[in-house]
């Protein structure tokens, strides 16, 4: 399924809460040095049952700083994560939202697991002591529309408000969805984007159990090495990233800074495993190409991907193989990239941070490093995976990729903007 937009559609504010940097302008400053946020972890105990003793986390958060006391009360940390970004991105659009009509503004916001936290502690308290010690607040906590309502909340966004929940792909999708809103004139501005905070216990057991994780437990910012041929499972992170999409001409009105057009949106199914990526990439090509074809360009146009790129041995293969087919004698002349190298693999909120990375790459004109790839697989030695360090390089259309556990593929194709 793709789209072809009615109405352009325009980037005019953004944030993110990562484990590299707390808002968008450190985000960018640690992507560009190639900085990584993977660590051993802090949040919970571990003793040598644990495989996995590493992630990426997001230290010294402080949501106090935009919301209140008895907000964060009733917030997980999932939601106080979309919420601090979303108030980056309000602030950075320049919006007045309490003027204007709120019903033609909205809020797509997602999350692939939802409160988590809310609920492994919930659980705990339950059985220590009983049904009667469970808070009030625990269904509005682990909802995983909780964060779409708190920003709509927020903002007095009365239009769309939604939620979107395809495993890693969520983020993507959710922006998807913002931009199809806007392209057929259903709204004017909606907030789109993923939070995730599913470092705990649980998942961290979870995926360890699926043999997903690296177990690079001593070396931990060398653990996530997207493309590397030494890559043993992705790093569990967790963060946000949102954005506010806009009617061009709403936005050329008001005078708003424009970062970036988004030109299309496609997603496919692989049908094929509930876990495992098809090897070929036959669905993920199928979401490129429709991408592509839909914001009226040829594949030899693009100029980056950033790319799903988790650091499995699986994905990877199949991500590559994907590019491959799809972009055929021009794929060597693409830069492609993987923030997750870095942050390692926030889940939902990929989509949102890795679409405000991309965005990003093309206002600047720099393609961010994928670290930790010293030694490119074997056969993909003639690929520019942009290796450790960042470089300038003209950027006219960039392509975020994003597929989830259940065969969710999701491709944004995204473009320079130049004022016409």
């Amino acid at each position: 399924m793709s789209a072809n937009p009615n109405r352009r559609v325009v980037i005019t504010g953004m944030g993110a809460v990562t484990n590299i940097g707390m808002n968008v302008p450190a985000f960018w400053d640690a992507l560009i040095q190639g900085k990584s946020g993977i660590s051993r972890i802090t949040s919970f105990e571990q003793d040598d049952q644990w495989t996995v003793n590493i992630a990426g986390e997001v230290h010294n958060f402080k949501p106090a700083e935009t919301l209140d006391h008895r907000e964060m009360k009733r917030m997980d940390r999932v939601c106080a994560f979309g919420m601090c970004a979303a108030e980056e991105a309000a602030i950075d659009c320049g919006m007045d939202f309490s003027q204007g009509d709120p019903y033609r503004r909205g809020v797509v916001i997602g999350s692939g697991i939802g409160g988590i936290m809310t609920i492994e502690s919930g659980h705990e308290k339950l059985i220590k002591h009983g049904p009667r010690k469970i808070s009030p607040f625990t269904v509005p906590k682990l909802m995983v529309n909780a964060c779409a309502g708190n920003v709509s909340i927020r903002h007095n966004l009365r239009g769309v408000n939604s939620v979107t929940s395809t495993a890693c792909a969520t983020g993507a999708h959710a922006i998807g969805t913002g931009y199809e809103l806007i392209a057929v004139g259903a709204a004017d501005l909606v907030f789109a984007g993923g939070s995730e905070a599913s470092v705990s216990p649980l998942c961290l057991a979870a995926f360890a159990a699926m043999k997903a994780l690296s177990v690079r437990n001593d070396d931990p910012i060398l653990a996530s090495r997207p493309f590397d041929r030494d890559r043993d499972g992705f790093v569990l992170g967790e963060g946000a990233g949102v954005v506010v999409l806009e009617d061009l001409e709403s936005a050329r009105k008001r005078g708003a800074k424009i970062y970036a057009e988004v030109l299309s949106f496609a997603s496919s199914g692989d049908a094929y495993h509930i876990a495992a990526p098809e090897p070929d990439g036959t669905g993920a090509q199928a979401a490129m190409r429709s991408g592509v074809s839909s914001a009226n360009l040829q594949p030899t146009d693009i100029d980056l991907i950033n790319a799903h790129g988790t650091s499995t041995p699986l994905g990877d293969t199949a991500e590559v193989n994907a590019i491959r087919n799809y972009f055929g004698d021009h794929t060597p002349a693409l830069s492609i990239t993987s923030s997750k190298s870095m942050t390692g693999h926030t889940l939902g909120a990929a989509g949102g941070i890795e679409s405000v990375a991309t965005v990003l790459s093309i206002y600047h004109q720099q393609a961010t490093p994928t670290i930790n790839c010293v030694n490119p697989d074997e056969g993909w030695e003639d690929l520019d995976f942009v290796p450790e360090k960042a470089k300038s390089r003209e950027i006219r259309y960039a392509l975020n990729n994003s597929f989830g556990f259940g065969g969710h593929n999701a491709c944004l194709v995204f473009g320079r903007y130049d004022g016409d």
